[in-house]
């Protein structure tokens, strides 16, 4: 295969009348989809160069999955843009395209024009019309743009601020894709007879399992309004109604039914399969999703958007309790997961904090995680300099050329022999002499049963402790003792009501740390 149309083609052929995608207003069955794309896509191309971004400002469901496929069909790559984003976000986004052209839809082209955008604004309507470009044209426009496709083209691309601050486009090809999806539904035994339930916006990576899983098998993917997950009825409603039987959710958007106490209100017993990814799973809220559906599967998922969605997993097959590290486990098939010390040298199961040898079971030391394989992205779309600093040569292999993507993550085997999750560099401080994970912080806080949410920030030369919990402070620090040394007890702890989330579903740390400076930092 070479082509993720290949994907809706053959499930359009075998499953032609089955629900591919369905919102609260509309739904579309695979040959509607399959027709439909090829619709739009016959206009599209002659609007657009091969191989050429196609910013799309819409919101997430049927018109623009249709509006993604006719993208593919144009010979182009689709780049989903968030309509809540500062304009000067967009024109960065747009310039770093190198377009100003952005295809919206009636109900959207109002937010550009509030935005007093200046560029070329394409209407979706014009493209979806079904007069006017008969089944031969549109077989003359887009047979000579596929023979022309090649593996290595891109698919999509995914903007994502990262530790720069500034928007870097991940450019993902089909290969990519393709290579990761096949291993994904295979290894999770996602097939026609499963129902998706979509959570993560589409211009997030996480979306990208929920959309090719479902054009993959023949799976059916229902579309959660964002609204309903500040609405946990609604929510679980949606799950039950619709017989969702896969999740594939951000950490903080499972959480928020057991925060929430969603399950004393009703249970969606079609739930068989648990993801989550993104953040670290707090034990307590897996523990809480397992007394209430016992007999699903759960599995911690870690990758970042550069590797193309995930490289590792880990079934959970065993009991965890509070502040229990919950591993990332093995990588996927075909794709190579492996930590590197600060001097470029393996780091191995059981090696010494310190010197980086054997040490008889402990944990490793800490290494960057990084990762090679046809996963591997295309790379920063027109950024060559941040590219070349995350994806480089493997400092392992001298014999030839293997690029290996850096994620900026910390890890470490455990006792098992166990890849496991630390944190991010970033979150690595030099706090009184002493180097800390701000994780390990976390994961000792959550040992505290009182404990719901907990995130940590070093700022001003201090560690904060944000919590949601019913606990004094007093008793926090007296806890915190029993597992950690002084230097690592947070100078300061704020309770919260409830904690802010970004729009992918994680805690927005920029948010935390703007609630600081609104108080001063005291």
């Amino acid at each position: 295969m070479y082509n993720v149309l290949e994907y809706l083609e053959n499930t359009a052929a075998k499953y032609p009348e089955k629900i591919a995608f369905a919102d609260l207003e509309k739904e579309i069955t695979y040959s509607g989809l399959l027709a439909r794309s090829r619709r739009i896509g016959a206009r599209l191309a002659r609007e657009f160069d091969k191989n050429s971004p196609v910013p799309i400002f819409m919101e997430k469901g049927v018109d623009a999955i249709s509006l993604f496929f006719g993208v593919i069909y144009a010979g182009c790559f689709y780049v989903m843009m968030d309509l809540k984003q500062p304009k000067a976000r967009l024109e960065h986004i747009l310039s770093t395209l190198e377009t100003d052209t952005v295809v919206t839809d009636i109900a959207n082209a109002g937010v550009l024009h509030a935005m007093s955008f200046e560029g070329k604004i394409l209407m979706f309507e014009d493209f979806d019309k079904e007069a006017g470009i008969s089944e031969d044209e549109i077989d003359e426009i887009l047979a000579p743009v596929r023979k022309k496709h090649i593996d290595s083209d891109p698919l999509y691309g995914i903007f994502t601020s990262g530790s720069t601050g500034v928007p870097k486009g991940v450019v993902v090809s089909h290969r990519n894709l393709i290579d990761f999806m096949g291993t994904f539904t295979k290894t999770f035994n996602i097939t026609a007879e499963d129902v998706i339930g979509n959570q993560a916006p589409w211009d997030f990576d996480v979306s990208i399992k929920d959309i090719f899983s479902g054009i993959s098998t023949g799976a059916t993917v229902q579309v959660i309004p964002k609204q309903y997950f500040s609405m946990p009825a609604k929510l679980i409603d949606f799950l039950c109604e619709r017989k969702v039987t896969t999740i594939i959710w951000a950490v903080s958007a499972v959480c928020i039914i057991s925060t929430l106490k969603g399950f004393d209100y009703r249970v969606p017993t079609s739930l068989k399969k648990v993801m989550f990814s993104g953040e670290v799973m707090p034990v307590k809220h897996l523990n809480i999703w397992k007394k209430y559906l016992p007999d699903a599967t759960y599995v911690n998922l870690y990758g970042p958007t550069e590797i193309t969605c995930n490289c590792a997993y880990h079934v959970i097959d065993e009991e965890y309790q509070d502040g229990d590290v919950i591993p990332i486990g093995e990588a996927f098939e075909n794709e190579r997961v492996f930590l590197l010390d600060e001097e470029d040298r393996p780091v191995l199961p059981g090696t010494n904090e310190s010197e980086n040898k054997p040490d008889d079971g402990a944990k490793s030391t800490l290494g960057e995680i990084c990762v090679s394989g046809n996963c591997v992205s295309l790379g920063y779309y027109n950024n060559d300099e941040q590219t070349k600093k995350a994806f480089c040569q493997n400092p392992l292999n001298k014999k030839y050329r293997e690029i290996i993507y850096r994620t900026g993550d910390l890890g470490y085997y455990d006792k098992q022999g166990r890849l496991c999750f630390a944190s991010r560099k970033d979150f690595q401080i030099k706090h009184m002499g002493h180097r800390i994970e701000l994780g390990e912080i976390e994961n000792a806080m959550y040992k505290i049963p009182q404990m719901v949410r907990v995130c940590c920030l070093f700022e001003n030369n201090r560690i904060i402790a944000f919590y949601k919990g019913e606990i004094q402070r007093a008793e926090i620090v007296k806890e915190l003792k029993k597992w950690l040394p002084d230097f690592m007890v947070p100078n300061m702890l704020k309770q919260i009501d409830e904690f802010p989330l970004n729009k992918n579903g994680k805690i927005d740390r920029g948010v935390l740390k703007e609630m600081l400076s609104a108080k001063g930092g005291r």
